[in-house]
C-alpha cells in the first residue's frame, strides 16, 4: 500500500516536471528537493532500514556530481542534473544502471518524436545559419517518464 501511494506522489512530481520542462524549459529546485526527500523517505519506509537510506542517498550523490560535471560541460541543464539525481534517490545505487538505461530510452524516443514533429510543423531542428537558435528539446520529460519507469519495475 506504501509503495502505490509512494508510486502515486512520485507520478505527480514527474508530472509536474513534465509540464513545467515543456511550457518554461525550467526544473525548479523546489521540485528537485521534494522529489529526492520523498524517494529516500520511501526507500526507509519500503526497507525500514537505514541502509536502503544509505544506499539511495548515495545514488542521488553520484548523480548529482556526474550531472553537475556533465552541466559543467553544457551538455546537459542544471535542472536535469538535479532532477536526474532526485530521481536517483528513489533508486539503490545497484539499479543505477536501470535509471540510466531507462532514461537514455525513452529519451530517444521522445528525441525522435520532437524531431519529427518539428519537421512536420516546418520549425528549426538545428542551429540557423544566423546563429538563430531552434527550440531546445525539454530532456527533463524523458528524465521523468524513465525514472517513474525505473521505480515502478
Amino acid at each position: 500500500m506504501i509503495h502505490l501511494a509512494a508510486l502515486a506522489l512520485l507520478g505527480a512530481l514527474c508530472l509536474t516536471a513534465c509540464v513545467l520542462d515543456l511550457r518554461f524549459r525550467r526544473l525548479p529546485n523546489w521540485l528537485c528537493a521534494v522529489t529526492a526527500v520523498t524517494g529516500i523517505a520511501h526507500a526507509v519506509a519500503i526497507s525500514g532500514g537505514a541502509t536502503a537510506w544509505y544506499s539511495s542517498l548515495l545514488h542521488g550523490t553520484v548523480a548529482l556530481i556526474i550531472g553537475m560535471v556533465l552541466f559543467a560541460f553544457r551538455w546537459i541543464g542544471g535542472g536535469d542534473a538535479k532532477f536526474y539525481a532526485a530521481l536517483a534517490c528513489w533508486l539503490p545505487f545497484r539499479q543505477a544502471p536501470l535509471l540510466l538505461t531507462s532514461v537514455c530510452l525513452v529519451g530517444f524516443l521522445l528525441l525522435v518524436a520532437w524531431f519529427t514533429v518539428r519537421r512536420i510543423q516546418g520549425k528549426k531542428i538545428s542551429m540557423g545559419r544566423n546563429g538563430e537558435e531552434a527550440a531546445k528539446l525539454p530532456f527533463g520529460i524523458a528524465i521523468a517518464l524513465g525514472g517513474l519507469l525505473a521505480v515502478a519495475n
